[in-house]
């Protein structure tokens, strides 16, 4: 099996992308961008955003696109999709094609999420330390 070579940019991750995955991670990252200011990074293949930590991710693959939160657990009365699981408190929202997520949701869960990693701490090293 053939390796991909992840983007070497946010900006060639996004344009990689094609059809209804490209729209919704270019919706996403702007909600997630307009929110709070992040650091924006192409780690791990996909989109992560840090403040303090890690925050959020934005990971497209085939058939579905993940929106995820290391802090997630704590987000669910936000949106009750979110999904827990692996490490850290981290959820995801599992978005298929003719799916969608509110603006409003967006930035709502982006600036909690950041605001929670600044008030509880880097939740890799929460994890590390306790």
């Amino acid at each position: 099996m053939q390796k991909i070579k992840p983007a070497e940019s946010p900006d060639a991750y996004i344009a990689a992308l094609d059809g209804w995955r490209r729209e919704l991670a270019e919706r996403l990252r702007a909600g997630v961008l307009g929110a709070a200011k992040l650091e924006e990074v192409v780690k791990w293949g996909h989109l992560v955003y840090f403040s303090n930590g890690p925050v959020l991710l934005i990971r497209v693959e085939a058939q579905r696109v993940l929106f995820g939160f290391w802090r997630g657990k704590r987000l669910l009365e936000i949106e009750p999709r979110l999904k827990p699981g692996g490490k850290y408190e981290l959820a995801t929202l599992d978005l298929r094609e003719g799916m969608t997520i509110a603006a409003t949701t967006v930035r709502r869960l982006t600036k909690q999420a950041v605001a929670l990693n600044h008030s509880v701490g880097d939740p890799t090293r929460a994890s590390r330390d306790g």
